[in-house]
């Protein structure tokens, strides 16, 4: 730990600090924890702001208002209400975690973070929180914001994201821990809402931090310099192109394969431009407008220009499966445009929007929908139900 820095002070300091003017109102604090609430509301937190999250937290509640009713849910169910919120790996291991507490720890949470990180989705930090917040186990966490503290409070050299960054604060937060494990719950909730609160990424407010005093940063007047930048990369950009088959009735949709991006969610039809039939022209004849879209993700960012045809189709929907009927026929019937696959399902408005949607699909159908907007006709006033987003 640094010098000169007496860690029983630090955290009665912070304990303080979190009774006066600490967050006591987020939708998954009670007295006492709920560890369901805690362990939703961390994995929802992963690499997502507060605000985003509260929405989805409320919302995913009311549908599951405990372990047992998330166990049984289904992954579509789940990544229903998941949608938009990014990184969906972490919907599918919620799922996966809470089937698993109910069948190893007949449907009790660990008391423990070694043994809560057995489960999926839980590491280290994440784990830390559910046992200290829930069950005053002296284990320390480190999220995005409480990294952020401890690099600023001992000017720490190593940049973002570097393994010897996490492993310097990792020895800092377990070594400034209060001494009591009563205190365990209220220290954990004052070291985040410190980062959340005070000590922001941005525009830091070190007048009303309460270890001011200990941070080397705001000793020699560096707060802004760490802490330090991650390790520039040069991001990619790659290019996707869709067909969106719509009417006023709905729109056509495929479900992606459960490997690679977006898996398991629902996207348009995704269009390979180097294979394409040679009266693929019947079909754009028909389109209607272009919209081009951006997505970000972790590694390399989307480009994504989506055409618009209005196609003929029944209300009903239908669904179409590979090898129950050829590709051949369905487009002889008038069912599918040239080129379209056949896995493409036939949805109403209503039920696509409530389908496990990709953030960028989920815009785009709402740019989309009432479909007269697009094809220059008059839009019904109504509007369907949305996720959150």
């Amino acid at each position: 730990m640094s010098a000169n820095i007496n860690s029983t002070d630090f955290a009665q300091r912070l304990i303080h600090w979190q009774r006066q003017a600490g967050r006591h109102d987020l939708p998954w604090q009670s007295s006492p924890p709920n560890a369901y609430w805690v362990w939703l509301s961390e994995i929802m937190l992963q690499q997502t702001q507060v605000q985003t999250v509260i929405p989805y937290f409320v919302r995913f509640t009311q549908r599951f208002p405990n372990l047992q009713a998330l166990a049984n849910a289904t992954e579509q169910e789940v990544l229903a209400l998941w949608s938009g919120l990014g990184y969906y790996q972490r919907g599918r291991n919620l799922l996966a975690c809470a089937k698993e507490i109910q069948d190893r720890f007949g449907g009790h949470f660990p008391n423990n973070a070694q043994a809560l990180m057995t489960l999926p989705g839980i590491g280290p930090s994440t784990a830390a929180a559910i046992a200290s917040v829930v069950y005053q186990e002296r284990v320390a966490i480190l999220d995005g914001n409480v990294k952020r503290v401890l690099a600023r409070v001992t000017c720490a050299d190593a940049p973002w994201g570097s393994p010897a960054l996490e492993k310097m604060l990792w020895q800092e937060a377990q070594a400034r821990l209060p001494q009591s494990a009563p205190q365990m719950p209220i220290y954990t909730q004052a070291i985040m809402d410190l980062g959340a609160m005070v000590c922001r990424a941005k525009n830091p407010d070190c007048p009303a931090c309460p270890v001011r005093a200990d941070c080397k940063a705001h000793a020699s007047q560096t707060v802004a310099d760490f802490p330090k930048p991650k390790l520039k990369k040069i991001t990619s950009r790659r290019q996707a192109h869709w067909v969106v088959l719509c009417n006023p009735d709905g729109v056509w949709l495929m479900q992606q394969p459960t490997r690679g991006i977006w898996p398991g969610l629902w996207v348009p039809w995704r269009l390979d431009l180097q294979a394409m039939p040679n009266n693929w022209d019947q079909t754009v004849s028909q389109l209607i407008q272009v919209i081009e879209m951006k997505h970000a993700f972790t590694h390399y960012k989307l480009d994504i220009s989506a055409g618009v045809i209005r196609w003929p189709m029944t209300s009903k929907p239908i669904l179409i499966r590979p090898g129950q009927v050829t590709a051949k026929e369905l487009r002889a019937g008038g069912l599918l445009p040239v080129g379209a696959p056949s896995g493409l399902v036939f949805f109403s408005w209503h039920q696509a929007f409530d389908l496990p949607l990709p953030a960028p699909v989920r815009t785009l159908l709402s740019k989309l929908y009432p479909f007269e907007k697009a094809s220059g006709g008059e839009s019904r006033k109504s509007s369907p139900k949305k996720s959150v987003v």
